[in-house]
């Protein structure tokens, strides 16, 4: 063993015994791939991914890349391979799954990151009609969300809304702020920001409101390929996912300095209000196949997909490392 493999176990079975984790056996087998390319992004709330170097560690990997994929995001990132594996949301992967690219969702990780808020002018959902809504991109999670969201209380998302992009992912928020934009959907740690500056007002938080937080907004994803290739290191992430998760519910505090120190949220009072807002328990408890189902039926009857639900999860989910998980991660 060389010297940078012996401090990486080293800090791995360190930091997982500080966090009180039962370590993996030595009877188990190592993952048949070393290197393990996860997908970056902005959003805090996927905190299971950011914070999950070291016990990824301790399940074998030794050089683990935060992938910067620029404009190609998410679930297409992972489909033309910049990347392996990722915790990202849903409503956008989606879309990718509907296309029939090479990308397959492996288990649901945490309930409620998005709000949607509104100016002064909006009160409720209905209040969108013929107003103008800031997104990232057609097609991306923010976008999607509202969309199924209309369609669910039967507004048609294509003529009900004014779209407006702007030439970057990161322009909705701005846009919104200069008042050109009546709402947004955001993210942490958009709405905190915005409710520290006391700008807008939650229209719907998908952590407190039915039916949205009754599903998951981010899943853990991967290339079809990666996981077929590589089962053993396949399920090796997704129970360092979930327990990652475990630990943003248990210890939050521990969660938001490791944010910090890793430099993906310099505010630690920040990274701790997302954490301790978010429900990171529910992957043992809710259905991650309902979740899918709800949101494509909505998309489906408003023709943003053309896969059935019922098709769309044949083919693109696999939940038996999940339901592996579950049992072996009772305690």
């Amino acid at each position: 063993m060389d010297r940078r493999t012996f401090l990486a176990r080293a800090s791995a079975l360190s930091a997982a015994s500080s966090f009180a984790i039962p370590r993996i056996g030595a009877a188990e087998q190592p993952p048949e791939v070393h290197r393990l390319r996860l997908l970056g992004g902005p959003a805090i709330c996927r905190a299971p991914q950011l914070i999950a170097e070291e016990l990824l560690h301790a399940e074998g990997f030794t050089e683990i890349e935060q992938v910067k994929t620029g404009r190609v995001l998410g679930a297409s990132a992972i489909a033309q391979g910049l990347a392996d594996v990722a915790v990202w949301d849903v409503h956008s992967t989606l879309p990718v799954l509907d296309a029939g690219d090479q990308v397959v969702v492996l288990a649901g990780i945490h309930v409620g990151c998005w709000e949607l808020f509104g100016n002064g002018r909006i009160e409720t959902l209905r209040d969108l009609k013929g107003k103008t809504v800031a997104i990232r991109a057609p097609n991306l999670g923010d976008h999607v969300l509202l969309s199924c969201m209309l369609a669910y209380i039967g507004m048609d998302p294509h003529t009900t809304v004014n779209w407006l992009a702007g030439p970057a992912v990161t322009d909705a928020m701005p846009l919104f702020l200069e008042g050109k934009a009546d709402a947004f959907v955001g993210f942490p740690p958009q709405p905190q920001e915005l409710r520290a500056r006391k700008i807008g007002h939650v229209i719907i938080d998908t952590a407190q409101d039915r039916p949205w937080s009754q599903y998951y907004c981010c899943v853990a994803i991967a290339r079809r390929e990666f996981v077929h290739a590589y089962p053993t290191a396949t399920k090796k992430v997704l129970r360092a996912f979930l327990k990652a998760a475990d630990i943003c519910a248990q210890q939050p505090e521990r969660a938001a300095e490791i944010l910090t120190k890793k430099g993906y949220e310099p505010r630690q009072a920040i990274a701790l209000q997302v954490l301790k807002s978010l429900p990171y328990d529910r992957w043992r408890q809710i259905d991650p196949e309902d979740t899918l189902r709800f949101y494509a039926l909505r998309l489906h009857e408003v023709g943003m997909i053309k896969t059935t639900p019922q098709k769309l999860i044949a083919q693109g989910t696999d939940w038996r490392l999940l339901n592996e998980l579950r049992k072996e991660l009772k305690a």
